[in-house]
């Protein structure tokens, strides 16, 4: 038989800490600093 409930939920799994901080400064890092040259390019073109 399986060990599944007949819901068909599974057990919660947790995730460390260290590697959700780990994802979110390995996308946010490069995102932060694209959108700080996007904002420093847009000005010097629009602001003069």
């Amino acid at each position: 038989m399986s060990s599944t409930s007949s819901t068909g939920e599974q057990p919660a799994s947790s995730t460390p800490t260290g590697l959700v901080a780990f994802a979110w400064a390995l996308v946010g890092i490069p995102l932060i600093y694209g959108l700080y040259n996007t904002a420093r390019a847009a000005s010097a073109l629009f602001g003069g």
